[in-house]
């Protein structure tokens, strides 16, 4: 589950969510993963939360406009967590494991979140994550999520970035993008084996 969020600073106890987003990933009939649902939504900072003005400014935020159609952390979250949960039932899975791009302040955010809303049943891994930054580095040899894309063929629109959902998406479709190739390339490797071993039975035939 590709989790993305923006927030009022960086401390995920003090500073608040602002927005949060989940994109669900899973295999289709051709084994091939891809993106089924996306779900988001617009969150009310809590109570005695702290926002902090250049976090605000970096993301372009406005956690009071009045068209932001806001909601409680715990509405925001029980909103998510419930498809993530049916998701992760038909695939019979036990728990899901978040997917993002740095995504030791996503999870750290979210656990705190969680926490603060005593949700018993979060559908997360508490701590395992894949980070698309580091497969980034690997498949593509660069870290920045926007340049990821672009090496992976994707289009990328600034004036979206730093929105939950858009960064989501994007975050997703590298996601797919990454280990759709490396199935492809482990798929290269064992016809290589295959026509290696061939060759070898074929030598030993004629000796």
């Amino acid at each position: 589950m590709i989790i993305d969020i923006e927030t009022a600073g960086f401390d995920a106890k003090k500073n608040p969510l602002l927005e949060i987003a989940a994109v669900i990933v899973e295999y289709d009939d051709n084994q091939q993963l891809v993106v089924t649902e996306d779900h988001a939504a617009h969150i009310i900072p809590f109570d005695n939360s702290i926002l902090d003005p250049s976090a605000l400014k970096f993301t372009g935020i406005d956690p009071y406009h009045p068209f932001r159609m806001a909601v409680t952390e715990k509405e925001a979250l029980h909103k998510l967590f419930l498809p993530i949960k049916h998701a992760v039932k038909r695939n019979l899975c036990t728990r899901a494991i978040l997917v993002g791009h740095n995504p030791t302040f996503d999870i750290t955010f979210l656990n705190a979140a969680i926490g603060r809303t005593k949700i018993k049943r979060s559908p997360f891994h508490p701590f395992s994550t894949f980070d698309t930054a580091t497969l980034g580095g690997l498949m593509y040899q660069q870290t920045v999520l926007a340049k990821i894309g672009k090496k992976a063929g994707l289009e990328w629109d600034a004036k979206q970035a730093h929105s939950a959902l858009y960064d989501a998406q994007q975050t997703a479709d590298i996601f797919c993008k990454i280990v759709n190739r490396w199935k492809h390339l482990e798929s290269l490797d064992v016809a290589d084996n295959n026509t290696f071993n061939e060759t070898e039975a074929l030598i030993s035939t004629d000796k």
